[in-house]
């Protein structure tokens, strides 16, 4: 299904994955009818916030160690 839901940022989206796989538990034809689009949706603006958290985040570590590394070249004179 979701590469995500094995994360740790999947907590925070737990209550809409359950809604999820709960009209999922409805039936085959329940969800063929997309009757669970919109639980769906919501479980994919989720994660796609969740993604984007830890992309900032990684974001800025690279950028404070990149700064850091170039700061001790400055001072051994490289």
């Amino acid at each position: 299904m979701h590469p995500h839901l094995h994360t740790q940022n999947a907590m925070a989206c737990q209550d809409v994955i359950a809604a999820l796989e709960e009209c999922h538990a409805k039936g085959f034809m329940h969800k063929a009818a997309g009757a669970c689009n919109d639980a769906k949706d919501l479980v994919d603006k989720c994660l796609r916030q969740q993604r984007s958290k830890v992309q900032d985040d990684n974001r800025a570590a690279a950028r404070a160690k990149r700064d850091r590394i170039k700061e001790e070249q400055r001072a051994l004179g490289l």
